[in-house]
């Protein structure tokens, strides 16, 4: 297949929402520039059933080698998401059953269809590492581990980290990096696509690439997504974004990110030219409302992964609900034969369980026609009434 070697195109896909180059930035333009078509991957471990935005960021910079004509491979860490990535861990993950990331894995391509092409002349291939780390025999990981030291390992931030507090390091937290890196190895890749908190890992790819193919792979460390303390956005935080959340849950977390976090917003999950981003965060600096420039990112994230509609209408909402003060202009409605809130809560699908019900009533999270409830023991009369949960979350109940 043949490749573009448009220069602004290969200048773009390389330095936005882009952290750093190995071996160098130049040296992977060279390649991209002279028509040579790369093998490429990214590879994500399915430690939960849900794609988040910051996998997001990671496929659509995919999307991008593939429009240029590139071999794209969206590999799935079946195998490697049972050990556990101990990146950024003060402790040991808990290591998944093979049942576990099966289940959690169940979704995953129809939620990256929404955004990479499974079809068409250059599809994207799904690739399992599974296949090959799966039949590894002793004799091979024994094999593996020789061209890693100790002292390399240890210089990852979060073993040194937790070495000094005097917090165990397991031994097959080692071995995550060796089995990313053969992944490489395994597919016999070009190129490797993640995020900056996956660098040593994918350099650890690097090294055996050199090693073991004698080939040079470079690797492409993207910006992650991450708050003002420089905690990156995810399940582990709580302030995770799906793939499959509302258009009107997405544009409300967007809205309640810090101020700090729109331009970098705009570079790394939109498609907004960069010069119009420089612009926007110049007017921002000299004085203009960051609310306006944050409520122009999440309509443009929700238009990308929504639609144009529903981006319309969840800021529609969005403006009705908190800047208005009003519910919004659709509201579900159900009929339920209960007349208990905890009852309704639940079968509303407002909150998973009778306990969290309780949690939420009794911290003032649930509102009753515009007026807070806090007894747990609280029912409701005959008729319709419109039931609160938190900001965003509304529900019209008919009883009786």
């Amino acid at each position: 297949m043949k490749t573009i070697t448009d220069e602004k195109l290969i200048d773009d896909v390389l330095s936005r929402g882009v952290e750093a180059v190995y071996p160098t930035k130049e040296n992977l333009k060279n390649k991209l520039m002279s028509g040579e078509r790369i093998k490429l991957y990214c590879g994500f471990d399915p430690t939960g059933p849900f794609l988040h935005i910051g996998h997001g960021n990671q496929l659509r910079k995919m999307v991008q080698f593939q429009k240029l004509g590139h071999e794209v491979i969206f590999l799935i860490g079946d195998f490697t998401a049972m050990i556990g990535d101990p990146t950024d861990k003060a402790a040991a993950r808990k290591q998944l059953t093979a049942k576990e990331v099966k289940c959690n894995l169940s979704g995953w391509k129809k939620q990256a269809a929404s955004i990479l092409d499974f079809g068409g002349a250059n599809p994207v291939k799904i690739k399992y590492n599974s296949k090959w780390l799966g039949k590894l025999k002793f004799a091979d990981v024994l094999e593996l581990s020789s061209k890693f030291t100790v002292q390399r390992m240890m210089e990852r931030d979060m073993f040194e980290k937790r070495a000094a507090e005097g917090k165990p390091i397991f031994l097959h937290e080692f071995m995550y990096p060796l089995m990313q890196g053969y992944d490489s190895v395994a597919m016999d890749v070009d190129l490797e696509i993640g995020g900056n908190d996956q660098t040593f890992n994918m350099l650890a790819g690097r090294d055996l690439m050199k090693e073991m193919k004698k080939k040079e792979k470079a690797v492409l460390a993207l910006k992650l997504l991450v708050d003002p303390t420089g905690k990156k956005m995810g399940k582990t935080e709580g302030n995770m974004i799906t793939l499959v959340d509302s258009p009107e849950d997405i544009f409300g977390k967007v809205m309640s990110w810090s101020d700090q976090m729109i331009a970098l917003g705009f570079e790394i999950c939109t498609d907004v030219p960069m010069k119009e981003i420089e612009e926007m965060t110049k007017q921002m600096k000299e004085g203009a409302n960051p609310r306006d420039f944050k409520m122009k990112l999440a309509h443009e994230i929700v238009r990308l992964y929504k639609g144009k509609d529903d981006a319309d209408q969840a800021q529609k909402n969005f403006i009705s609900i908190f800047q208005k003060k009003e519910e919004p202009e659709v509201v579900e409605s159900l009929k339920v034969e209960s007349k208990n809130l905890i009852d309704i809560l639940v079968e509303a699908n407002l909150v998973s369980s009778n306990s969290e019900a309780k949690r939420v009533i009794r911290e003032g999270g649930v509102k009753v026609n515009e007026q807070a409830v806090t007894d747990i023991n609280y029912s409701l009369t005959s008729g319709t009434h419109l039931i609160q949960k938190g900001k965003r979350h509304f529900i019209r109940v008919i009883i009786g």
